[in-house]
């Protein structure tokens, strides 16, 4: 029956893509005996209940080969049509050319990008484990689930992958199964164009347990996998021997079936090979009432789970409560009191402010885990009353991602998706470039993931241009769904905090400072929650408004307060979240931003989004240019971001 599973996979998969015109058949056809085997007699899943919290995890982290999941989904018994297939890659439909998660049901992460998957499977893999720690009990295992993974030589080819799987196999994460797709086939051709090196002695070299098998010899595949479960102190790799476009005469093995539909004629071939109807879509009563039977097995293992469940949450009631309230993602009521306040008069860098409310906030959220790419004694965000987590200690809170910002995003996008816990992570502001694709993704699947960015402008100073974020916050700005907020204050940095935890349905990006900022007069939590407010009135009728984030707050103000000694009446427009504050009704920003008055934004970074606000006319100072080594006192002076060189810039522009 396997190998019918398998050709019907074959099948339907060169039928989902040739009906698309679109697509990539030669990974489906060579991994069908894979999945197969996988789906049929080894992964824990229900698709009648496909997020049950103690599924086994499935990530296909060569997204480009879709049509292969979603033929198993179909054929297992997921809510996923046969119309569905036919419709790949169409508007609207439930096939979308990549998988994408909340879209198709037994999808459990967005892929494409290569590498992705692997590193969110990672974030999997350490989530159950986390999990597991804080809530089974002797005899009570409720959380006992494996993560496996799919990926291609491309995957692997990809440097996030790389840091992903080197940290996996420094934490023992024995439950993570990787199925390496070894087809020895890019899209340009043969890896020996540019992919020559063992991945299974790098793989040893992680911690890695490695399986070498033939990808399509089911007895092996079947027992590599028992072989890989059995395995709980190390991570395994199993590397697959397999052939692209395995059973289709002509491009067997050729790259030419990466990434192009197959052709009738071919596919035609290919079903008389495998005794498969050759009409389109077809699927043998045989194999659907095979998964009807498997459907009910799956049905008994998850009932067992759910009497465990239920009596593991009579027993501990507490802990029930507890469960539910991290996996619906919510806050006690009483979070806001938990928030340290800060008198005017003091000051703090808002990194070193951060620090203090996250960790005030850490004592009532037992969910919150996170770390820093190596960085935590310098971005503030290391939990101090809680151990660090360890491949001998999933109970700790703290995550020691290592130098792997590529692989620490994906790896917080895989924690968010598996659920339980409220993730953030941290590095400086310039290195979230090496973070954008996590965290673009983190904002396509909506996931509520925190990211913390520190050093946020040329304040940096002695560090020079390489260390000086200039383009960053903008570049974070335009990234959809994503809420960046710079706060001005140590006051709008905690209610930074408590507003991205209150934040569900996407991301945050924290952006604070190095250097220390005054606690500011006039900051209002209502207008903070909005986006945008006025931090200080004009003692008169205003002459001019003047708008800013994060540190350029207390520039303004101070410029307004050598304007107002010249006559010049300047309101000030604390503007911390610009995303939020443009989704405003109008008549609220026409309220903030005044009739008629001329507009001014400081920003010490590229300042052209502030034309949104400020309009074609407007005054923006801003830097254009790369920074420079100096002391931070220094290079305010030299960039023109003091109050006096402000306020020259100011009155040039008002003649």
């Amino acid at each position: 029956m396997i190998k019918t599973i398998a050709n019907t996979i074959r099948g339907l998969a060169a039928d989902t893509v040739e009906k698309a015109n679109s697509g990539h058949p030669g990974m489906p056809l060579g991994t069908a005996d894979l999945t197969a085997v996988l789906y049929s007699e080894v992964l824990k899943h229900d698709p009648s209940a496909p997020n049950w919290p103690d599924r086994d995890r499935f990530v296909l982290s060569a997204g480009h080969g879709s049509a292969l999941l979603y033929t198993i989904l179909h054929l297992t018994g997921y809510d996923l049509s046969l119309d569905e297939l036919k419709r790949f890659r169409q508007l609207g439909s439930r096939t979308p050319g990549h998988p994408e998660y909340g879209i198709t049901p037994g999808v459990e992460t967005t892929t494409g990008p290569l590498g992705q998957g692997i590193a969110n499977a990672v974030g999997m893999a350490l989530a159950e484990r986390m999990l597991a720690a804080r809530f089974n009990r002797p005899g009570y295992e409720i959380v006992d689930h494996y993560t496996y993974v799919l990926a291609g030589d491309g995957c692997l080819m990809e440097g996030v992958s790389a840091e992903a799987s080197s940290l996996a196999g420094s934490l023992g994460l024995g439950k993570l199964i990787l199925l390496y797709d070894a087809n020895d086939i890019t899209i340009e051709g043969s890896t020996e164009l540019a992919f020559t090196e063992d991945v299974a002695k790098r793989y040893l070299a992680y911690g890695w347990q490695v399986l070498q098998i033939d990808g399509h010899d089911f007895d092996e595949i079947l027992k590599a996998l028992e072989e890989a479960k059995a395995e709980t102190s190390k991570p395994t790799i199993i590397v697959a021997k397999t052939i692209m476009a395995k059973c289709c005469p002509e491009l067997e093995g050729s790259h030419k079936a990466h990434g192009a539909p197959l052709g009738k004629e071919k596919i035609t071939a290919m079903k008389q090979n495998l005794n498969l109807p050759l009409a389109d879509f077809q699927v043998a009563e045989e194999v659907y009432a095979f998964f009807a039977q498997k459907r009910e097995d799956w049905q008994k293992v998850r009932q067992l789970w759910e009497d465990k469940f239920q009596a593991w949450s009579e027993k501990y009631p507490e802990l029930k409560r507890e469960w539910d309230r991290v996996m619906q993602r919510e806050l006690p009521a009483d979070l806001e009191e938990a928030l340290p306040r800060f008198e005017v008069g003091s000051s703090g860098a808002t990194r070193d402010i951060g620090g203090q409310v996250l960790n005030a906030l850490a004592e009532r959220l037992p969910e919150l885990v996170g770390g820093s790419a190596d960085l935590a004694p310098s971005t503030k965000t290391y939990l101090n009353n809680f151990p660090a987590i360890k491949a001998d200690n999933f109970a700790g809170r703290n995550l020691h991602f290592g130098i792997r910002e590529h692989a620490m995003g994906a790896i917080m996008n895989g924690l968010s998706l598996h659920g339980g816990f409220r993730v953030f992570g941290s590095t400086f502001l310039v290195f979230s470039d090496y973070m954008r694709p996590p965290i673009r993704l983190a904002a396509l699947m909506n996931q509520p993931v925190i990211f913390v960015f520190t050093h946020d402008s040329f304040y940096v100073g002695e560090d020079g241009p390489t260390h000086e974020p200039i383009e960053h916050v903008e570049a974070l700005r335009v990234i959809p769904r994503l809420q960046t907020v710079r706060p001005a204050d140590p006051n709008e940095t905690a209610w930074a905090w408590l507003e991205a935890l209150k934040n569900t349905d996407s991301p945050t990006a924290l952006i604070l400072t190095r250097q220390k900022l005054p606690t500011l007069p006039g900051t209002n939590f209502d207008g903070f929650k909005r986006g945008g407010y006025i931090i200080k009135e004009a003692a008169d009728r205003p002459d001019l408004v003047i708008l800013a984030s994060g540190s350029e707050v207390s520039l303004a103000l101070n410029a307004a307060e050598l304007l107002a000694a010249k006559g010049k009446n300047a309101r000030v427009v604390s503007v911390p979240c610009r995303e939020k504050f443009l989704k405003q009704d109008p008549d609220y920003i026409q309220n903030i931003l005044g009739e008629g008055l001329p507009r001014v934004a400081i920003e010490a970074g590229i300042g052209n989004g502030w034309r949104q606000l400020v309009g074609a006319v407007g005054l923006v100072i801003s830097m254009e240019d790369f920074g420079e080594s100096g002391p931070a006192d220094v290079l305010a002076k030299e960039f023109g971001f003091t109050p006096e060189k402000v306020v020259d810039k100011i009155e040039a522009f008002l003649q």
